[in-house]
This record gives structure tokens, C-alpha cells and sequence, in this order.
């Protein structure tokens, strides 16, 4: 197959800028990929992290000002990974250039935001945009979804998806712009990590009917960079209840998004169980997935029972990689921008594809709910 060269700049030279251009310079990993990606430009307004990229020989332009990566013509595709308050204003803008975006969640600060980028996105549809949601690529992740749509589940009971971090245990780590609603957004850690719970439900159908929600801020001060102790006015954990439904037949659905959980590092957790059967995956395990159903047992006719069955390496897009390897972060990035390029093609066909612009939007809606519903929480009271 011969690949198509695609010209990709980077605004937003932080960690996740750092990681995708990692990914791309892996590309020949991929067996058959009908595009070959070049990083040729890379935008960040702290002149001294554009310094990293200084042993990628393809990258020829660094600025501060993104505008300048607009203007350029050979620039086709964009990737941004900003604070949450600036990402109406450079997504748009990225749109509005006719460049493709792949946008960092939670695509806009807060719903009036993302239902600006969307209109965008509606009229300029030369420009193809999705959103960054990298923990559904993992390979148990597939194996787990899929299994949900062959309908080896039956009537689903229940189902969760999490999403457990660390990051914030050390109450004296000192504040960061994610700890802030004034740049991360009212919803906090919804805005910050919940894409990663509600790729996979959106994607099979379960958009929520209502929502509850359960929030913690749990360390409301936290350190300066001169050390003062300032507020930290932003929800650490959150965890909403939903009433979803699946052909027909309505479930509940829990998602948990947490900053704050002692005992995990960064954990992605889907399961699903049904009449039938469940399944379940972790990246603690990566190359774990759970399958459960009915066994004949001699003298005990049907009992239930868990199986463990190994994922491999293989994600949505082949690679050189043996399939009895383990699979990582790492590679759930390369697998995203796979399946992105490969969609903007228009030759993804029926393989797992990154977040919609409208997937993205709804998931403020749903945050909304969330946090509307504190409010209509009712009181117990002991008789």
C-alpha cells in the first residue's frame, strides 16, 4: 500500500504534545496504514519546551504563536493539547483555517464552549475533528467492547466505566492550572478525565436518560509556587449514577472519575453484565480480560463462572508487534492517531474510531446533570 503523507503540527508542547510526537515517530510500527504522518511544526508560548523536539529532524518550524502554524499551507493536520479555557478560542480558530483537529477533552471549558466549537465543526466541514480519548485503544479494551455488541451479554443488569488516578495524593504537590476552575472548568475532574469514562458508553449507545452525581474536594488547599497555601476550588473525584439503556431495556450505569484514589496509579476499568454473561477489562491487568457465563458442572448442571482470557497485543490497527506481547500506554496513543488518520481517509470502515464532536458535546451535558443534581439531593431522615 502506498501511504499518503500528512503534514501534522503540535500546539501544546506539554506531556501529551511530547507523548504524540513519540507515537508518530513509532509509525512504521503499523503494518498497512494507507497514511504516513511527518510532525513538521510544533507551537508552545514557553519558548524553552520547544527544546525537546529538537532531535526530531522532520520538525523544521517552532513558534510561539499558533497563528503562525495556521497560515502555514503545508500544515494539514493539528493536533492541540492546551488549558481547558483556551480551547474554544484555538479549536476554532484550527476549524475555521480548515486544518483537521485532533482536540484534547474535554473539547471546550464547559457546554457553551463545546456547542461553539461544534458550530464551528458544522460549517467547515473540510475540516475533520475529533476528540483525544486514548484508554479504549488498549486491546482488552476491543476485545471487551466487542464483546458487549455480539449481544453475548443478553439483558444487561449494569455496567461501569472508570477511571482511577493518583496524581493528587500528595497534598503538598503544588497547585496547577487542573486544580482550578477558573482554567479547568467548573466540572474539574469531569472536564479533566471524564472523557476516558464515557468514550466507550456514548460509542455503544448508552447515553444517559438522568444522572446522579457524587463529588469530593477532598484537598481544598494546596501550595503556590512562592508556597502560600491557595484555594483548590476544583472537584478531586466524582462519581455519577446513570439510568442508560440498551436495546430497549434500561440498566444502571456508573462512572468513576477520580484524581484521588489510593491504591491505583492511572486505571481504566469497563464491565458489563448481563443475563447471559459479562465482561470485564483493566489496564492494571492489560493483558487480562474477564468473560463470564454458564458452565455445565458434572452432578451441578450450570453454575457461573469467570474466565480469564489473554488480549495480546492487537489493537484496532495491526502492527509488527507479536500478538503474545503485552500492550501499554504508549501504544493506545500510536493506535488513537491510527484510527484518526485512518478515519480522515474515510477508510476506518467498521473499526473502533476516536470521539465525536458530538460525542464530545454531550458529555457536558452530562456533566451538567451531575452537578445540577447535588442540588436536588434529598436529605435522609431517621424515623
Amino acid at each position: 500500500m502506498s501511504a499518503r503523507e500528512v503534514n501534522v503540527a503540535i500546539i501544546g508542547g506539554g506531556l501529551m504534545g511530547r507523548e504524540v510526537a513519540a507515537a508518530i515517530q513509532r509509525w512504521p510500527a503499523l503494518i498497512d496504514h494507507p497514511v504516513r504522518p511527518r510532525l513538521r511544526a510544533v507551537c508552545d508560548i514557553n519558548e524553552a519546551a520547544l527544546g525537546w523536539f529538537d532531535d526530531i529532524d522532520t520538525v523544521t518550524t517552532k513558534v510561539t504563536d499558533y497563528h503562525d502554524l495556521l497560515a502555514d499551507p503545508t500544515i494539514d493536520v493539528v493536533y492541540v493539547a492546551v488549558r481547558h479555557d483556551l480551547h474554544e478560542r484555538i479549536y476554532t480558530d484550527v476549524i475555521a483555517a480548515g486544518k483537521s483537529l485532533l482536540a484534547e477533552k474535554p473539547f471546550g471549558i464547559d457546554e457553551a464552549a463545546a456547542a461553539s466549537i461544534l458550530a464551528a465543526v458544522e460549517k467547515h466541514p473540510e475540516s475533520f475533528v475529533r476528540c483525544s480519548s486514548e484508554m479504549p485503544f488498549f486491546p482488552g479494551a476491543q476485545m471487551a467492547i466487542n464483546y458487549v455488541r455480539s449481544g453475548a451479554l443478553g439483558t444487561i443488569v449494569q455496567a461501569r466505566n472508570s477511571f482511577l488516578h493518583s496524581s493528587d495524593l500528595d497534598r503538598s504537590k503544588p497547585i496547577g492550572w487542573k486544580r482550578q476552575n477558573e482554567f479547568c472548568g467548573e466540572a474539574g475532574v469531569l472536564n479533566d478525565l471524564g472523557m476516558h469514562t464515557w468514550h466507550v458508553p456514548l460509542r455503544l449507545g448508552w447515553a444517559p436518560e438522568s444522572v446522579f452525581g457524587v463529588f469530593q474536594n477532598i484537598v481544598t488547599e494546596r501550595p503556590n509556587a512562592e508556597g502560600a497555601l491557595v484555594e483548590c476550588d476544583t472537584w478531586d473525584n466524582a462519581v455519577l449514577h446513570s439510568w442508560a439503556n440498551h436495546e430497549g431495556v434500561g440498566f444502571p450505569l456508573t462512572t468513576e472519575t477520580k484524581r484521588i484514589d489510593p491504591g491505583q496509579k492511572n486505571t481504566w476499568v469497563f464491565e458489563a453484565i448481563g443475563m447471559d454473561g459479562g465482561v470485564r477489562f483493566s489496564t492494571k491487568n492489560p493483558k487480562s480480560v474477564e468473560v463470564f457465563g454458564l458452565v455445565d458442572v458434572p452432578g451441578n448442571g450450570q453454575e457461573q463462572a469467570w474466565h480469564q482470557v489473554d488480549a495480546g497485543s492487537q489493537s484496532v490497527w495491526p502492527t509488527v508487534t507479536g500478538s503474545i506481547f503485552e500492550f501499554g500506554f504508549s501504544d493506545s496513543i500510536l493506535q488513537m492517531w491510527a484510527s484518526f488518520l485512518a478515519e480522515r481517509e474515510g477508510l476506518l470502515g467498521d473499526r473502533f474510531g476516536c470521539v465525536t464532536p458530538q460525542e464530545a458535546a454531550a458529555t457536558h451535558a452530562i456533566f451538567r446533570a451531575g452537578m445540577d443534581s447535588r442540588s436536588r439531593a434529598l436529605p435522609v431522615n431517621p424515623r
